[in-house]
């Protein structure tokens, strides 16, 4: 295939200026450039003054990290000329400035490579174990396939979304990734975390609001609806409950999350796709199966 053409967006709420110029200058400073770079001003009213030659997109309202991404994904489809889109966070930075050459290299080589996922670290270095996309976390160090992926910093191939669509509106915020990539897992593509990808990113806890709680509940439901064979439904929302349960000391974030999954079960989760059996057997050897 010839050489890939990586398209970089960035979602932004408009509250961080600083960081966002920081992180187009490290984009800028790449030693492959992007052929495209767009902002996309989620709710902002008006982007700050950007740096020449990236795009802005200012929307009225917050549509939520999966709408937003999807105007960002709409607008490099018009130019035409991107091969792998690469979300960043707005709060993040490129140390390195190979990323983009290290990315088409991985592109270049794996026709059937549809998610690259970034290792994030803090400014100290160190990866929370969070952001390590498998069960086994020790090693954030440790490379190889994966079931889902990290939404701060990755690649996607534009050929896969044109097979298996963009990133799911319904969501908002929250599990969006994983949703998608249990979609490319089904449609055969490979989800690979790749750790000499570096995004750096301020240490900061996903739950710190209630929101979150509520969205992750009702969301988690919502996966299972959209994409579970139906013998796994009640094993993976009961699994998850457990855990909810045991880990959460909060007892307003518990009310939060189980108000979402109220919401999960009860309103529409978009169109049911369950992935086959074969794609649960995958994921299972890939060390997660679709229960946990």
């Amino acid at each position: 295939m010839t050489r890939p053409r990586v398209g970089v967006a960035v979602l932004t709420m408009g509250s961080r200026p600083a960081e966002l110029r920081a992180l187009l200058d490290s984009v800028a400073r790449q030693d492959e450039p992007a052929v495209r770079v767009v902002v996309v001003g989620n709710g902002t009213g008006s982007l700050p003054e950007l740096p020449a030659g990236v795009t802005g997109v200012e929307l009225a309202e917050n549509r939520g990290v999966s709408g937003g991404r999807n105007v960002a994904l709409a607008k490099l489809r018009e130019y035409g000329d991107v091969d792998v889109l690469v979300d960043l966070d707005d709060d993040g930075l490129l140390i390195d400035t190979d990323v983009f050459r290290r990315i088409a290299d991985l592109y270049e080589t794996d026709p059937k490579l549809g998610i690259v996922s970034f290792r994030i670290a803090d400014e100290t270095g160190q990866t929370q174990r969070r952001h390590v996309p498998r069960l086994r976390a020790k090693d954030p160090m440790r490379r190889g396939p994966v079931t889902t992926f990290l939404g701060g910093g990755h690649g996607l191939s534009m050929r896969m979304l044109d097979e298996i669509g963009g990133w799911p509106e319904e969501f908002f915020f929250t599990h969006e990734e994983t949703d998608l990539a249990w979609r490319a897992l089904d449609a055969d593509w490979t989800v690979l975390y790749e750790p000499a990808l570096l995004l750096q990113h301020p240490r900061t806890s996903p739950a710190r609001h209630a929101f979150y709680y509520r969205l992750t509940a009702r969301n988690r439901v919502r996966l299972a609806k959209r994409h579970l064979p139906a013998l796994l439904m009640p094993v993976y929302l009961g699994v998850w409950t457990l855990l909810t349960l045991a880990r959460t000391r909060s007892l307003s974030g518990l009310r939060a999350w189980f108000g979402g999954f109220a919401e999960g079960v009860l309103r529409p989760c978009g169109t049911r796709r369950p992935m086959r059996w074969a794609t649960v057997w995958r994921m299972t050897r890939l060390g997660r199966p679709p229960v946990i």
